[in-house]
This record gives C-alpha cells, sequence and structure tokens, in this order.
C-alpha cells in the first residue's frame, strides 16, 4: 500500500467535490446553460492546470535537484503533486464517461489513460517523479487552451480577450506542450539503457501516442483561430 494512493483518492473527492459546486461559483452565461456539465468540466481542468503547471515549475525551483534525477529523486511536494494530478485526470475520465458520449470523447479518454497508467507508476513506485513533473509543464498550455474553450462558450469569440489569448495560447503551445514533448521523447531515447524495458515500453508508447495526438491539435488551433 502507498499512502500516495490516499492522495490520488484525496485529490479526486476534491476535485468531484469543485466539479459540483462551480456552477454556483461560476455562473454559465446564457450561451453555456445548454451545456452546464461542460462549463463545470473546463473550468474543473483550468483549476487543476494552474495548480499542477504551476505546481511543476515551484517543484524544479523548490528541489533543483530534480534537473539532474528524473528518475530516483522523489521530493515529497514533487511526489504529491503528481498523485494529485492522477486524481484529477481519474475525475475527468469518470466526469466525461458519465455526461458524453463515448464517439465525441474517445480521445481524451484515451489520452487521460495513459497519463494515467505513466503517472500511476511513478506514484506507486517513487520512480520517474522528475520526468512525470516535466510532462506537468505542458499543463501551463492547457491554462490558455482551457481559457479559450470557456471564452467560446460563453460567446467571446471576437473579442480582444480571445485573440490575445488565442496568441499566448499558440505561444505557450510550442514551448510547454510540443518542446517539451520533444524533449522528454529525446530524454528516453538517450536513456534507453537505463531505464527498464518496461518503464521504457510504457514510456515510449505514451510519447508515440501523445506526439500526434498534439500535433493534430495543433493543426485543429490554427485553422480555427487564424487561417480561418
Amino acid at each position: 500500500f502507498s499512502p500516495g494512493l490516499l492522495v490520488v483518492a484525496g485529490s479526486f473527492a476534491a476535485f468531484r467535490l469543485l466539479n459540483r459546486g462551480l456552477e454556483r461559483l461560476v455562473p454559465p452565461p446564457p450561451s453555456a446553460r445548454r451545456n452546464r456539465w461542460k462549463w463545470r468540466n473546463i473550468w474543473t481542468s483550468l483549476a487543476h492546470s494552474v495548480l499542477s503547471g504551476g505546481g511543476a515549475l515551484a517543484g524544479f525551483y523548490l528541489y533543483p535537484e530534480l534537473s539532474n534525477d528524473l528518475v530516483s529523486t522523489h521530493p515529497p511536494g514533487a511526489h504529491s503533486l503528481v498523485a494529485v494530478s492522477v486524481g484529477y485526470f481519474l475525475e475527468d475520465f469518470v466526469d466525461m464517461l458519465c455526461n458524453q458520449k463515448l464517439h465525441q470523447s474517445w480521445e481524451l479518454l484515451f489520452h487521460h489513460s495513459v497519463v494515467i497508467i505513466c503517472f500511476g507508476i511513478a506514484v506507486l513506485l517513487h520512480q520517474y517523479v522528475g520526468f512525470a513533473l516535466v510532462a506537468l509543464l505542458v499543463e501551463i498550455n492547457s491554462i490558455f487552451l482551457h481559457l479559450r474553450q470557456i471564452l467560446l462558450m460563453a460567446n467571446l469569440v471576437h473579442t480582444t480577450r480571445y485573440r490575445l489569448n488565442s496568441l499566448i495560447n499558440l505561444g505557450t503551445y510550442v514551448v510547454f506542450r510540443m518542446a517539451t514533448l520533444a524533449w522528454m521523447t529525446r530524454w528516453l531515447f538517450l536513456n534507453r539503457h537505463n531505464v527498464p524495458p518496461a518503464a521504457y515500453a510504457v514510456g515510449t508508447v505514451g510519447m508515440a501516442i501523445m506526439t500526434p495526438m498534439n500535433i493534430i491539435l495543433f493543426y485543429r488551433l490554427l485553422r480555427s483561430d487564424f487561417f480561418k
């Protein structure tokens, strides 16, 4: 039994409660009232992105030893942050499964399954916590992806704030998502002899799935926000 599982369970419950109470905290505008669960879902995801993306940056600042050893170093704060993220992805998985048709959400469900497995290994084994923290840097871009969805649902597409968010979203997408995934893929390849075969296989499959998914999403964003 790993104490990290308690953090996962607590995180799942906390994000579930947040999801249930968000409609009172952030009432949906008239344009979003037909899809109330999606409004709550996006705001819950935004809360996780702020927490995990900011936490990942803080983790590398507070624990510089993580940068030198992504495998065996596991400070309690960094380990807990990864466990919190597992709880969130489990909550979001359940939320989508209960409220959205499978053909509409299968990509995200598949993405969440890969993340839960990879992060779950880090939580249970106290290994690759630094590598998982690098992956959480992607959530810095997710902040602006979720803000984009919120602005779309609020029918604020033709506004300066949407345009500004689109530009920041694209910039952070390249820096914190595509560049981060490329660096992780390179790290896995260079350290393949020091990583156990099972962990290397999981990491390689994860990167092989995430990379094309993120390239497709980047193309969709460009086409929707800049080439329409």
